[in-house]
């Protein structure tokens, strides 16, 4: 392979690659705007122009070297792209002197000419290449002193993306995005010159699964979202990593948070499963999954009405009725909505305090919503990691699907529900289980079932603990907690904005919800503990352990292992796969 110097480090790099790709292998960023690894190269924005040249010889082929010691080169008479320019063995790059200097000044006093002075009020500050590369790798000033040019703004350019012309830096990103990864290339230049401005095509819109993210990828404030503008500042949140619960595809994302509420969520480079992307359907519909239609504290049902109880009334009234009749006469069932964790101790709740074997969980297939490319036909995020941990029939037990026949006979006296609703099923089965004897329901929503619980238990949703979910691709991927809760007001994984960290309790914004909300996992251990169980899980990751010693498929995985390798394929724990760079467009932006 070709052997480089990059800023006097020698670097090995296959051949065929450009001189950014070998230094973004290595941890070296050179600076860009119009480069992407998932996209080709355009070379438009001229940023990441190096000096190159190659290590002089003497007739013998000899290195030659100067009086200091230093390698004598031959440089290339101008600057190079580093994004079009393939290495070759000898090559020598330079991305920090004077001349690649003085280039990145040039490009960066050439992009300011015309950008608009509109940082205070634009959604990307914060989070702007430009105003990064401005900070480092511009002198801060401009000779341009004439009018600066006037171009459209608040242009929709499909129905959840807002384009301002003014702010573009014709990077392009957006029409190679659209044409080679949402492959539906409607989006292009058009005109000339300073009045050059991108557009649809006539009687076209970008309405693909996948439009909003260009808004990810626009290194500056062109590209917004028409859901989310002006809803808050980035350095107002705090980001934290999670799993999209969309669908069994799992994407690897970032929630915003601003006063314990979720306003926004954006994708998480993962080379394995969604690489740089997510689908718009994710994006928009989980903040309203985590702030809308909340349970909040227990209840119990009195005279018709479920009332607001406290945590021991309700897990005692749990505990009593399910030791009230035969084991055959309870059905438990577990959920694809729910973490490995809280699935795993529900699964050893039924076996070995009820001992019953009717255990099974509601399936999420819908053929019409998934595609070729990242979304999938089951909607659940974790229907693979529920059975996987247990939650299914044990020899001779009840299934769901059996369920409504089995309460109408009343061979089923009392159903155990853990973060779904029946009407998911069919509803057959929602009219059977509003007449069964006693109904538990351990939901995080308000649904159909909650409402005809007999006691409601409020499940912490995956916003508000840590836990695992198991994709279709059977990885194992963490979620850290990323609310505060009445009993959680923090974790070690969540972050802190600087509001959080700065804000006092005469601010509005420390005013968010606390909802009395507990994970999962530890609601069905206070009932097992109640009828004498004994449990000591003092954690999720204490009952992910517990499941690595009963359950094959999860020997040898551990947090630990699942952060490293951003997830785990279950069955490949001895052979994770190498880690691969994480490319991050907005190294700046708060975390």
């Amino acid at each position: 392979m070709p052997v480089i110097t990059i800023d006097g480090r020698l670097i090995e790099s296959a051949a065929g690659k450009t001189i950014i790709e070998a230094a973004y292998e290595h941890g070296i960023t050179i600076p860009h705007f119009c480069w992407h690894p998932a996209l080709s190269v355009a070379g438009n924005c001229r940023m990441c122009m190096v000096h190159v040249g190659s290590h002089k010889k003497d007739k013998g082929g000899t290195l030659l070297f100067d009086d200091n010691g230093r390698a004598d080169v031959a440089w290339m008479p101008k600057l190079q792209i580093a994004c079009a320019t393939t290495i070759a063995d000898g090559m020598v790059v330079d991305t920090l002197g004077k001349h690649t200097m003085n280039g990145q000044n040039a490009v960066m006093e050439f992009l300011l000419i015309n950008h608009p002075l509109d940082c205070p009020i634009c959604d990307e500050a914060g989070q702007c290449k430009l105003q990064e590369y401005a900070f480092n790798h511009s002198k801060g000033q401009s000779r341009f002193d004439e009018e600066k040019v006037h171009k459209p703004k608040r242009v929709v350019l499909g129905p959840e993306i807002m384009f301002d012309s003014e702010r573009c830096i014709m990077c392009s990103r957006c029409i190679r995005f659209a044409d080679e990864v949402a492959h539906q290339p409607v989006l292009t230049f058009t005109h000339r010159n300073d009045k050059v401005t991108i557009e649809t095509f006539p009687g076209t819109e970008f309405d693909s699964p996948y439009s909003m993210n260009v808004i990810d990828i626009c290194p500056v404030g062109a590209l917004t979202s028409i859901d989310f503008r002006f809803r808050a500042r980035v350095w107002e949140m705090s980001f934290t990593d999670s799993i999209c619960p969309g669908c069994a595809r799992g994407c690897n994302i970032k929630v915003g948070i601003m006063n314990n509420e979720a306003l926004r969520v954006e994708p998480r480079t993962n080379m394995h499963v969604n690489e740089y992307w997510m689908c718009d359907y994710g994006r928009l519909t989980t903040p309203d999954v985590i702030n809308q239609n909340r349970v909040n504290g227990p209840h119990l049902r009195a005279d018709g009405t479920l009332i607001l109880t406290t945590w021991e009334r309700a897990l005692e009234f749990a505990a009593h009725a399910i030791s009230s009749v035969k084991p055959s006469q309870i059905m438990v069932l577990g959920s694809a909505h729910a973490s490995n964790e809280d699935n795993y101790a529900l699964s050893r709740f039924a076996q070995s305090v009820v001992k019953t074997s009717n255990v099974d969980f509601i399936k999420h297939i819908d053929h019409e919503f998934g595609d070729a490319f990242l979304r999938v036909n089951e909607r659940a995020p974790n229907a693979i990691g529920a059975h996987t941990v247990g939650i299914a029939p044990a020899h001779g037990g009840h299934t769901v699907d059996e369920l409504a026949m089995r309460i109408r006979h009343e061979d089923i006296k009392i159903l155990i529900i853990l973060e779904d609703s029946a009407e998911a099923h069919s509803h057959e089965l929602a009219e059977a289980v509003a007449s069964v004897g006693t109904l538990i329901v351990l939901s995080s929503h308000m649904s159909v079932t909650a409402h005809q619980a007999s006691v409601l238990l409020p499940v912490a949703g995956f916003a508000e603990c840590e836990g695992t979910f198991t994709n279709i691709l059977h990885r194992v991927q963490r979620f850290e907690q990323v609310l505060s809760t009445k009993d959680h007001p923090r974790t070690m994984t969540m972050k802190n904005s600087r509001w959080d960290k700065f804000g006092a309790p005469n601010d509005r914004w420390t005013k968010g919800t606390r909802r009395d909300v507990r994970p999962g996992w530890a609601i069905v251990q206070d009932i097992a503990n109640i009828m004498g169980a004994g449990w000591t899980f003092a954690s999720a990751k204490d009952v992910f352990t517990h499941a690595t010693h009963h359950v094959s498929a999860f020997e040898q995985l551990n947090y630990e292992l699942i952060v490293q390798h951003q997830g785990a394929v279950l069955g490949k724990t001895h052979h994770p796969e190498k880690n691969v760079p994480v490319y991050e467009s907005h190294y700046m932006k708060p975390q």
